[in-house]
């Protein structure tokens, strides 16, 4: 360098009608004395000197020159500043204020007299700074226009009236934080903050955030880089980079002044030579944050902190601005107040003869785009200068109309009205839209991306606007190489997968959790489920339980193997009953066919016939009238058919004791005993079923849940108790049956037609008593099929043991069916 910057100038000052006041924040000293007579430069130890924030004055020159060379903006009436560097100091801050107020510099408030023409004050960039700048210009209702970050615990705006805030509301920073976590599922984070009020501020707003939406913080570091407490909190620093270093946490939101930041990078870098490890973590920085540099020119933090987040105000291209800083000339004034950035400029143009020029300063020194902070700054402007505009020309209005013509003298609690709410375009043909003190206006999201040759580029990845609407584009950011996977996780434990849901540890935050399987009919579809969801009655969970599939209907139908196979074997046995059937009519005056009642006989085979019809009404889809013949039809054609064997069995009785010599049993012998034992013993089934019909008759139901995945169709039997009660009817039957028969085995008779019967009976009460336990342990259709069984079997026992024999002597031995059999006498 050649030479050191003594003696800077305290103020930036260029005299107009009407001046604008600036405070901003451009270097700060690690040892500060109010009273100093050297303020060092970058290459001095005691200071950090934030050579990107001179953008801030430039911006405000920027936009007073272009308002004062636009004809339409306040016409005949020239714009002035008046800027002041606080030194990041708050006592600093008081007294640059008065200054600004008063002429003479002595700091005496409360006399109107020797007061500046200062029309409004630009300033504060952090809201300490911004409150202790109000204390003093809200006495005076001077209207002061803060571009740092908007918080709302110290900006009440009964206490505060005349502070406009140029930033966007913190709570769009902190709903876009906490919108930003969720996109990429952080919840396991760290933060670290400082030990200040600002500090405070930030972990209170942000906690019940994360308590919402389910974020935990991993741990909390508080500390400070405050001159006076810096040499004790070294050791505390050290700590807190150890603890950044060791912490699972992936994910670290950063809240911190710029000097305790710087300290805390250089001693991350530090540990990491020391003990030569790579820290690989993603930032997330504050608004205003940007990267500093070393006295040699290299990046703090470059390897670090690459791939960082922060928020940015959300800016479009100003043109001219650029050209603007190409033709900046360094005169004396400028040189004094911005000795740094005109030091570094020599620095850098040894070789430009005597020429400076800022594009010549590295872009980690000073960046020639508009910056977030520096547009609200070009935004304070205009919005002063539009307010100043519509007040001016709507009081000389007002005196054209009394016929009075003369200069307007605007107080500056006179603006107040106008600055309110105001809409207007900037230089850069934005539209800016100011409501209720605050600009509507959102954050650009940034992604910093570093290069070796120590420079960086700011990607803009997304936004947030002041409705909270969050955009991100994933494929436009760059995440640091050392992070172990991309994007990276940041959770307290392992996700639960898919068909799980969590389930909290107890004793510690929501955030460490349990996983657990979903129950039989629930499922979680997404990750790190809160909790399983029953799957529609319709639709049942895959074996992963994470999704729910349609279920199948299901019903007995004529198309699968089961339902043809026993329509078959129905169809089958019904013709063989048709050729029994007919057999006997044409052979209806032999012997066989007369022996035990040869109408009996014919009802029975008829009703065996229909039985086996009556399977057709089991299978196919369960509709109302098929569900109510089903039971019906079955219940009242058994019955028939049992009561034609018990019949049967009483005529055999009856015919053996109407043998014996005085037996008056022959007269019991006729058609009239039969039909009156098949009718009586039918119509009682039949009252059975018309009971049955009349309380609760069978309907077409659906079963949800016997069989998972199926939804079966079947009929609901309605009445339980009805319909074992036909079908104990017909077991009675077939009982009592059994044991007439048996017990008349022995006696007597041509054609053993007491033992076929009882054959027959046994093997019917076989298949009904194995039919029940079946029944019961059945699901679906299968107690269809079960049912179609039991019909089937004990049907074709009927048919297979009484007729079977007799149609085996009617067609093979037709000898044996001949009269003389009957009495006795056998041929041959």
């Amino acid at each position: 360098m050649t030479g050191k910057c003594r003696n800077i100038q305290e103020h930036l000052y260029k005299p107009g009608e009407v001046i604008i006041g600036g405070v901003l924040s451009l270097i700060q000293p690690l040892e500060y004395s109010l009273n100093f007579t050297a303020v060092p430069d970058s290459n001095h130890d005691g200071a950090v000197v934030k050579l990107k924030r001179y953008q801030h004055v430039f911006a405000l020159i920027f936009a007073i020159h272009e308002i004062n060379d636009n004809p339409g903006l306040l016409p005949n009436i020239t714009l002035g500043f008046d800027i002041y560097d606080n030194l990041f100091n708050s006592i600093r801050t008081y007294k640059v204020i008065l200054d600004l107020l008063f002429k003479q510099r002595k700091n005496m408030p409360n006399y109107k007299c020797d007061r500046k023409d200062v029309l409004s004050v630009i300033g504060g960039f952090s809201s300490e700074h911004s409150m202790q700048m109000a204390i003093i210009l809200s006495n005076y209702k001077f209207p002061q226009l803060t571009f740092g970050s908007f918080e709302a615990a110290g900006s009440g705006k009964s206490d505060f009236p005349f502070l406009y805030w140029m930033a966007p509301r913190e709570t769009t920073y902190h709903m876009g934080i906490i919108q930003l976590l969720w996109h990429f599922k952080w919840t396991w984070i760290g933060l670290v903050v400082s030990d200040d009020d600002a500090g405070e501020n930030f972990v209170q707003k942000l906690t019940p955030l994360f308590a919402q939406n389910n974020i935990c913080v991993a741990f909390l570091q508080k500390g400070t880089g405050n001159d006076l407490a810096l040499k004790h909190n070294i050791k505390r620093i050290i700590v807190m980079a150890q603890t950044l270093i060791l912490t699972h946490a992936n994910v670290i939101i950063l809240a911190m002044d710029s000097l305790l930041f710087h300290i805390l990078v250089l001693s991350l870098e530090g540990i990491e030579l020391k003990k030569k490890v790579l820290i690989g973590k993603v930032w997330i920085m504050p608004p205003q944050w940007y990267f500093s540099t070393s006295p040699n020119g290299e990046l703090i933090g470059r390897d670090i902190l690459f791939g960082a987040f922060s928020f940015s105000v959300h800016t479009n291209v100003v043109s001219g601005f650029q050209e603007f800083l190409l033709n900046v000339k360094f005169d004396k004034t400028l040189r004094t107040f911005l000795c740094l950035v005109w030091q570094f400029l020599i620095n850098q143009c040894e070789s430009c003869r005597g020429v400076e020029n800022l594009e010549d300063l590295h872009s980690n020194v000073f960046e020639m785009d508009m910056s977030g902070e520096s547009h609200s700054i070009y935004n304070a402007v205009y919005a002063v200068a539009h307010a100043l505009h519509a007040a001016y020309f709507s009081r000389q209005r007002i005196m054209l109309d009394k016929g009075k013509v003369e200069h307007v003298n605007f107080h500056p609690w006179k603006l107040h009205p106008f600055l309110e709410n105001i809409h207007f375009n900037n230089g850069a043909a934005q539209e800016v839209l100011f409501e209720n003190k605050e600009l509507s206006i959102g954050y650009d999201i940034i992604n910093w991306v570093t290069f070796p040759n120590q420079s960086y580029q700011k990607v803009r990845v997304g936004r947030v606007s002041s409705g909270q609407m969050f955009s991100i584009i994933n494929d436009a950011i760059v995440w640091n190489r050392r992070l172990k996977e991309i994007p990276p996780r940041s959770t307290c434990v392992k996700s639960c997968h898919t068909g799980h849901s969590k389930i909290v540890q107890e004793g510690k935050p929501a955030c460490c959790y349990d996983c657990t399987p979903c129950s039989e009919s629930m499922i979680s579809n997404k990750k790190d489920a809160a909790y399983c969801i029953k799957c529609p009655e319709d639709h049942y969970p895959n074996e992963n339980h994470d999704q729910c599939i349609p279920k199948i209907i299901s019903f007995l139908s004529y198309q699968e193997p089961l339902g043809f196979v026993l329509v078959s074997v129905a169809l089958s046995f019904a013709v063989i009953t048709c050729f029994v059937l007919q057999t006997f009519v044409k052979n209806w005056n032999t012997p066989i066919v007369k022996a035990n009642n040869q109408n009996l006989s014919c009802v029975l085979l008829i009703a065996i016939l229909l039985c086996y019809l009556s399977c057709l009404l089991f299978i196919g889809k369960p509709e109302k009238v098929s569900c109510l013949l089903r039971q019906m039809t079955f219940g009242i054609i058994f019955s028939v058919a049992v009561s034609c064997v018990l019949a049967k069995t009483i005529l055999v009785v009856l015919a053996f004791l109407a043998t014996k010599p005085g037996n008056r049993m022959r007269t019991w012998l006729g058609q009239k005993v039969a039909i009156s034992i098949v009718l009586s013993c039918s119509l009682k089934q039949v009252c059975f079923c018309i009971a049955w019909l009349l309380t609760s008759p069978p309907f077409p139901d659906v079963d949800m849940y016997s069989q998972t995945g199926k939804i079966i169709l079947e009929c609901n039997e309605g009445s339980i108790t009805m319909f074992y009660c036909v079908l104990g009817y017909i077991g009675f039957l077939a009982l009592f049956s059994f044991i007439v028969a048996f017990l008349a085995r022995s006696l007597p008779d041509t054609f053993n037609e007491a033992k076929f019967i009882t054959f027959s009976m046994l093997v019917f009460c076989s298949v009904w008593i194995s039919f029940i336990p079946g029944y019961l342990s059945t699901k679906g259709k299968h107690i269809v099929a079960v049912e179609l069984f039991a019909i089937l079997a004990s049907n074709t026992g009927l048919l297979a043991c009484i007729f079977f024999p007799k149609c085996y002597t009617i067609v093979f031995r037709a000898d044996l069916n001949t009269k003389n059999l009957l009495t006795g006498k056998r041929i041959g």
